[in-house]
């Protein structure tokens, strides 16, 4: 055993927080329960680590400790007096085997997330619910980073999530296997998970970093499963496409202090070539099946940016029609805001203007952060330093909102 610090502890917790809860889930069908017993064992974590030393297994650690809060949730419950006796048999489960220490007390850890995430994703509920709650249940993210990823406050995000929990509550919902005839609509929702844990790796929605090196590469284990589990799936091949030809760029996408540089002016020979030589493979590989869907699509665009060795050389005629493809086939906020950026740089920034127009809830700080570049360059640096001041008072990002400062600043010059 070695003793941990608290990044250590971090660390151990988000690796193994999916599976603790998964492993709950496995037993006990409540997910709010589930989530309250896995967040007290990394508490008595934080208090017994640092004492007594890291733990050989420390996920097993966890989902030993988090089986046991559970069990005690379930039997002070009076409302659950009918699951005591399933409590008594997990628990029982739980000493079979070599008795020695509890650290060395054999504990299978559920490794297959992806089986778990499509278990969370149940048809009982919407499909943006299930996405939002597999991501706080499974995927580990805060409800201040869901409602980032889906362009929504806090406070709403909070109550759909509450919602969910509440209907599946109510309506007895398990979490067994999914039905076959269900897997394509799961499957389509776990995509947005992994999308949506990859994004907020890729570009934090908060705090003093741009990237988060352990949400991304989670993501793209998670995209690869995917992938290997349904490799005749399309989509599965374009989103891995997508995050692996993204997540080249990520040795470029911060400067010495670690500040953001934006895509046109990122050093392109620190690209990962493995990266882009192997997600435009896969795009070139699922292209060519039809039912071209969200993710081919993205992942089109970034092929194009990763082909392009200047910006200069940038294809945007052709990643105008992309985007206007993936308009009609998954309209969104993110979507108006990247056609208005490549219809500026081909029919010029009014036309581009024009099309964020069309974004009527301008809540999310890159609606004003592309107005505002998209206003100085038609000439509006008034308006372009009004939205690039409304842009970093929306933004979390610390970095972001330095950058756009610095925007601004260069105006004032």
């Amino acid at each position: 055993m070695t003793t941990p610090t608290d990044p250590a502890l971090e660390v151990a917790w988000r690796t193994h927080r999916p599976r603790v809860v998964g492993a709950l889930l496995r037993r006990h069908g409540d997910v709010r329960d589930c989530e309250d017993a896995a967040q007290e064992a990394v508490l008595a974590a934080a208090e017994q680590w640092p004492r007594d030393g890291l733990p050989d297994d420390p996920g097993a650690w966890l989902v030993r400790v988090a089986s046991r809060r559970l069990i005690d949730r379930v039997r002070s419950d009076a409302a659950r007096q009918a699951r005591e006796e399933v409590a008594a048999r997990e628990e029982d489960a739980l000493h079979r085997g070599v008795h020695t220490t509890d650290e060395q007390e054999p504990v299978t850890v559920p490794d297959d997330v992806v089986e778990m995430m499509l278990r969370c994703c149940h048809p009982v509920l919407s499909p943006s619910s299930r996405v939002a709650l597999t991501l706080r249940a499974v995927g580990g993210l805060s409800t201040r980073e869901i409602a980032a990823g889906f362009l929504v406050p806090e406070a709403t995000m909070a109550q759909r999530i509450s919602r969910a929990r509440a209907t599946l509550a109510s309506g007895g919902a398990t979490f067994g296997p999914p039905d076959p005839a269900e897997l394509p609509e799961r499957m389509a929702a776990v995509r947005h998970v992994v999308s949506l844990v990859f994004t907020e790796g890729h570009q934090r929605s908060s705090g003093d970093t741009v990237v988060d090196g352990a949400f991304v590469e989670e993501a793209l284990r998670l995209a690869r499963v995917l992938h290997d589990t349904c490799p005749e799936d399309p989509e599965n091949a374009g989103l891995l496409s997508l995050l692996l030809l993204t997540a080249a760029r990520t040795p470029a996408r911060t400067d010495a202090a670690g500040d953001l540089v934006p895509l046109d002016r990122q050093d392109r020979l620190l690209w990962d070539p493995e990266l882009i030589r192997e997600g435009v493979h896969l795009l070139e590989v699922c292209l060519p099946r039809g039912g071209v869907g969200r993710f081919q699509l993205q992942a089109a665009v970034a092929a194009v940016h990763a082909e392009a060795a200047r910006p200069e050389d940038t294809d945007w005629r052709q990643i105008l029609v992309l985007y206007r493809m993936l308009d009609a086939v998954a309209p969104s906020v993110a979507t108006t805001v990247a056609l208005a950026t490549a219809t500026a740089e081909v029919e010029g920034a009014p036309a581009g203007l024009a099309v964020l127009d069309r974004v009527t809830d301008p809540r999310w700080h890159r609606v004003p952060a592309v107005r505002g570049h998209l206003l100085a360059r038609a000439g509006d640096l008034d308006g372009a330093r009004r939205s690039w001041g409304e842009a970093a008072r929306l933004t979390r990002s610390i970095r972001e909102q330095r950058h756009l400062d610095g925007l601004i600043a260069q105006l004032d010059r």
